[in-house]
């Protein structure tokens, strides 16, 4: 809690709730002294938030009696909303967030109608989305800094080294922020290389922004160009397999899978790429139909090899 906005928004939210806090009381919880207090007094008043001060002993601040803000008034679907909203945040599994939505749920219980109220416990307590966990190593306030420098299409620098290559000092224009599959990255365009680049967080290294601003392409689609970005990463081994099935049948065990899909006569036809035969037979065994290897053979010797090992490590009991 560093800036005075949120300081004078919290101590609002504390007068609403405790009613009468001294002068000390208040700058204990909001890590200040009192002299900086009576200055949060001072702006909440000219905001036309009516503060009384008693003096004396037991004096210290409260808000006028019967005052209160009006309350958030909400439609079911934006119930729904912000309840998905705030279970996909938690279940994203970036702890620093959580006392955060905590406090988010309860300050929207507090103010929402009896009817409301009881739809949101309902969908916390009954509703769950598999997501893919945020990346440990990925830092809370370098997302923050750099959500606020797309917004504000202002360029930031930072040191970033990728599996391959050294760190080097990076100048990008940050175009979008995209969480995928376990990673935030930031695509925008790269001084460095002159070209489009995208960037995981938890690489980056001393973010911080710089005077200088850009104009990101209207058109822009952040979510487009990392999907595009991802597959088009050159491996090690190109693949062709003709899956038995359809796209709609398919689509739940891709999950994960980069690669061109094409409906045929025979099934789908799925072009992709690894760099891991072993790992690419042992995924295909997990399909529930049948597959046709059609390049490389490397792969139906891969297939064969795993195959001979489960037979060689499972052993029915009589």
């Amino acid at each position: 809690m560093s800036k005075p906005v949120t300081r004078v928004l919290t101590l609002l939210e504390l007068l609403q709730t405790h009613g009468l806090l001294t002068g000390a009381q208040i700058a204990q919880r909001l890590d200040v002294d009192v002299r900086t207090v009576r200055r949060y007094i001072a702006a909440l008043e000219e905001l036309g938030i009516p503060v009384m001060t008693e003096q004396g002993r037991y004096g210290g601040y409260r808000l006028v009696a019967g005052f209160k803000l009006p309350p958030m008034m909400f439609t079911e679907e934006e119930t729904l909303a912000i309840s998905l909203g705030l279970l996909a945040a938690n279940q994203l599994g970036l702890s620093e967030s959580a006392p955060a939505i905590s406090s988010v749920q309860a300050k929207l219980e507090r103010v929402m109608p009896a009817n409301l109220k009881r739809r949101v416990r309902a969908i916390n307590n009954s509703a769950s989305l598999i997501l893919p966990k945020a990346h440990s190593a990925e830092n809370k306030e370098d997302l923050l800094l750099l959500t606020d420098a797309t917004h504000d299409q202002q360029r930031v620098r930072f040191e970033y080294a990728s599996d391959s290559s050294a760190k080097r000092t990076r100048d990008v224009d940050p175009y979008g922020i995209v969480f995928r599959r376990g990673h935030w990255y930031m695509v925008g365009f790269c001084h460095l290389r002159q070209a489009l680049r995208t960037f995981r967080l938890d690489r980056l290294q001393s973010v911080k922004p710089l005077q200088h601003s850009f104009l990101r392409p209207s058109e822009f689609d952040a979510v487009k160009h990392l999907n595009e970005s991802m597959q088009n990463v050159p491996r090690q081994h190109p693949v062709r397999v003709l899956m038995h099935t359809d796209l709609a049948s398919a689509s739940y065990y891709l999950y994960g899978l980069e690669g061109v899909m094409k409906a045929t006569d025979e099934g789908l036809l799925m072009d992709t790429s690894t760099d891991s035969l072993d790992w690419f037979a042992r995924w295909l065994t997990q399909m529930p139909f049948k597959i046709t290897v059609l390049h490389p053979i490397a792969l139906w010797d891969a297939l064969e090899s795993h195959l001979a090992h489960i037979k060689n490590n499972f052993a029915l009991e009589k």
